[in-house]
Order: C-alpha cells, then sequence, then structure tokens
C-alpha cells in the first residue's frame, strides 16, 4: 500500500516562513527519553545537535521515533555543512536542518543543493529509507524537494558581511545567529551582549527581513529571547536539555547546603 505524499507536508517550514513565533529547545544528551519529555513540554521544535554533542546515526533515530507523537517539529544541526552527512541525515527522516558556520552565498546554495534531488540538487537517490516510509510514499519523489527546510547559521564576521547574499539565495529559509561564536569571531569571547556583537545580530535580522525571510537565534536568558524576538526575530532557542538538568539539579542540592 502507498500513501500520498501530500499527507506529510512540513507545517514548521509553513509555519517559519509565515513568520510565526517558533520556540524551541536544544537536545544535546542524545538520549531518545530526555527527547520525548522535551516534546511533551509542547516546544515548537526540538533540535538534535550534531555539532556540539555525542550524536550519530544511531542516536538520531530513536529521538525521531520519541517525536512522533508530539507537536514539536525535528530540526538538527550536522557536524558542517557536508553533502555526504546531509544525505544520511535527509533519509533518516530529517527535514528541518540548522547548517553551522555558513559564510558565503556558495556555501549556502551548496546546503540547499544538498538536501534537493536532481536537477534542482545533487542529493542521492535511495528508493526505499525512513524519510519515504520505506518506500511506501507514492510521490515522494516528486514532493520531497519543497518540504525541505534549510537554515543556515551565521556565526562569524565574513558571515555577517556575506549575511545579505546568503539570505536572497534560493532555498534559503532562515538566518540563524550563533551568538557565541559570533561573539568569539568578533574578539569578544562569552560577551555575546558587546556592542560590537549586537550591531553585527542586529545586521543579519535586518539581511534576512529585506530578503523576506525569518531570522532566529539562541538565547538561553529569557531577557535576550524577548528582546530578540521585539527585534523581529521569530525563531528562538530558549535552553537546552543538559543546560535545564544541570540548572535544576544544582539547584535542588543547593536547597540542602548548610
Amino acid at each position: 500500500m502507498t500513501t500520498p505524499y501530500q499527507s506529510f507536508p512540513n507545517t514548521f517550514k509553513r509555519d517559519l516562513l509565515a513568520g510565526k513565533k517558533l520556540i524551541g529547545c536544544w537536545s544535546s544528551l542524545s538520549n531518545a527519553i530526555t527527547t520525548e519529555v522535551l516534546g511533551v513540554a509542547g516546544f515548537d521544535w526540538i533540535l538534535l545537535d550534531g555539532e556540539h554533542s555525542p550524536n550519530d546515526m544511531g542516536t538520531y533515530i530513536p529521538q525521531l521515533m520519541a517525536l512522533k507523537d508530539s507537536v514539536s517539529a525535528p530540526v538538527v544541526r550536522p557536524s558542517c555543512n557536508n553533502a555526504v552527512e546531509l544525505k544520511r541525515l535527509l533519509d533518516a527522516g530529517f527535514y528541518n536542518f540548522l547548517v553551522p558556520f555558513v559564510e558565503s552565498a556558495d556555501e549556502a546554495a551548496r546546503a540547499v543543493a544538498a538536501t534537493r534531488y536532481p536537477p534542482q540538487g545533487m542529493r542521492g537517490v535511495s528508493v526505499s529509507q525512513r524519510s519515504n516510509r520505506y518506500g511506501t510514499v507514492a510521490d515522494y519523489f516528486t514532493g520531497a524537494n519543497a518540504q525541505m527546510c534549510v537554515m543556515v547559521q551565521i556565526e562569524s564576521a565574513k558571515g555577517v558581511a556575506a549575511a545579505a547574499d546568503i539570505a536572497v539565495q534560493d532555498g534559503v529559509d532562515c538566518l540563524f545567529v550563533g551568538p557565541s561564536d559570533l561573539a568569539a569571531g568578533l574578539g569578544h569571547l562569552g560577551n555575546a551582549n558587546h556592542p560590537d556583537v549586537q550591531a553585527a545580530i542586529t545586521k543579519v535580522f535586518a539581511a534576512a527581513k529585506a530578503a523576506g525571510k525569518p531570522s532566529g537565534i539562541l538565547a538561553s536568558a529569557e531577557a535576550d529571547a524577548r528582546k530578540y524576538l521585539a527585534m523581529g526575530a521569530t525563531f528562538i532557542g530558549v535552553g537546552s536539555d543538559l543546560g535545564l538538568l544541570r540548572s535544576a539539579s544544582q539547584a535542588l542540592r543547593d536547597k540542602y547546603l548548610d
């Protein structure tokens, strides 16, 4: 039995491009149970991190399964902008990608191409994989390209300078600021609130807006998250499973310190 592809639209991409406020959480512990708990909380999206976490194909798929009954859309951050890694993540069942450290329009275009079948891109073809429900989605190959969502991270001075060119690339759906790396690259390691860093963030948001694209950022402090929402960002990461566990564990222990 085959299933029409239209039964599975990427509602996350639709909402992102419509400018809806989408609040999400990082999943860094590489564990299906903790990811499932995040999904129960009802975040708009959960990012499964492959850049700064020990995730691999053996941990991604159980976490995707853990989110199947959740309202939270799975987003994945690969370790780098690599077509082979993206191909494997696509076949595993991901549709939403946050590609790190994009510094030019060419790099952004390469990320987009890796998520599209020819002739629009260069994605390799597997006729039966998890993403097309093992070959049971009837028109997967004709409909898949339009369902892919590619967000790119701007986290260097070079990336900020190229933000306007990156934003107008076909298939780039969102510019996302990596504030920690951006601060480090601008000479202000650990201080994303430095005026130079804030000016760069403002420039990226403005570039996205000029191109009619949404912008986003990671902001674990509530005051920062609300500030960036007021600046026009709509795709906001507000914390991580690792941070929640660490802070709650420490707070519980501190209650009983004499």
